[in-house]
């Protein structure tokens, strides 16, 4: 799985003109997901998401969870984190899981994400065109890869 993780002061998804998620302060987060991703990749990553310090403090400094300021989640389904641009000017998307897999996946995201903040969590419409709107609060805008876990 991969994720664009954005925290934000407030952020939003449209689909054909009507508003499928929006949210206060919290994280906007492109999830992408590939065919090998598993419940593994998930909890990993879930965990990861919620115990992230990067919300400030009295002091200004980045030393809260999300947990711990009662932030919000915008989750939106984001294939093309998995473009190949590797030959030519077209990405391919290949390494994409299909949705008979990434959909059981976004879902079970969610569900996790819900459980462990004890709230509902906003979010996109799988696989549908999206407008995303965001304020990246800072910014601060950090990128995740559970297959690359060493460096994340």
């Amino acid at each position: 799985m991969r994720a664009v993780i954005q925290r934000v002061s407030e952020a939003s998804c449209k689909v054909d003109d009507k508003t499928t998620g929006e949210i206060t302060q919290g994280l906007l987060i492109l999830l992408g997901i590939e065919e090998s991703d598993g419940e593994d990749d998930l909890r990993w990553l879930t965990q990861k998401i919620v115990n992230m310090r990067i919300f400030c403090d009295d002091k200004s400094l980045m030393n809260r969870s999300l947990r711990e300021v009662d932030g919000n989640i915008l989750l939106v389904s984001q294939f093309t984190l998995f473009a190949l641009t590797k030959k030519g000017n077209r990405p391919s998307f290949i390494r994409a899981a299909k949705p008979d897999q990434a959909i059981p996946l976004y879902e079970q995201t969610i569900a996790e994400l819900e459980s462990m903040l004890d709230k509902k969590i906003a979010t996109g419409v799988f696989g549908a065109d999206m407008k995303i709107s965001l304020i990246n609060d800072g910014p601060v805008t950090i990128m995740m890869n559970t297959k690359d876990r060493d460096n994340y």
